[in-house]
């Protein structure tokens, strides 16, 4: 099922051990990473993390003096296959839902993968994901299917 989460993002200086600490730190409040990417930029790097309590995590975070944004995205299951994010991204695209940026993890409880999307319209985003209406890819996997031979 998609969930509106919290996305927290930090803004680190590149300092040797910081995303360490982070990590440790939220580890010793039992708060656990659940998906978490990381960018380099020229001045900072952006560390983006979905956790299983925001509510513990948010004084933990504020409390590492490093710049904290918080954000919501749209965390969708996705089947652990090739092609899976691409047809998310097809339907979304397909009904001009912006998508600022994305990241996934490789699979979750039930051997799902989590996409993690920031979009312009979270609302909007859901109602399309819901939609049962399938994208020209969908139509095209299905005509592929092999047939069984009937005897």
């Amino acid at each position: 099922m998609m969930k509106v989460l919290t996305q927290f993002s930090l803004f680190l200086a590149g300092k040797p051990g910081l995303l360490a600490s982070i990590c440790r730190e939220l580890g010793k409040t039992k708060v656990n990473i659940e998906a978490m990417t990381m960018m380099d930029a020229q001045e900072h790097g952006v560390l983006r993390l979905i956790v299983s309590d925001p509510e513990k995590a948010r004084p933990v975070l504020r409390k590492l003096s490093v710049q904290v944004a918080e954000t919501e995205i749209l965390a969708v299951p996705m089947s652990n296959r090739p092609g899976a994010v691409a047809d998310v991204l097809e339907k979304l695209s397909a009904h001009h839902v912006h998508i600022s940026y994305a990241y996934c993890t490789a699979s979750t409880r039930g051997g799902k993968a989590l996409g993690a999307f920031k979009v312009g319209d979270v609302k909007k985003a859901i109602k399309v994901l819901n939609s049962k209406r399938s994208t020209n890819r969908d139509m095209k996997v299905k005509l592929r299917r092999p047939q069984v031979a009937r005897r």
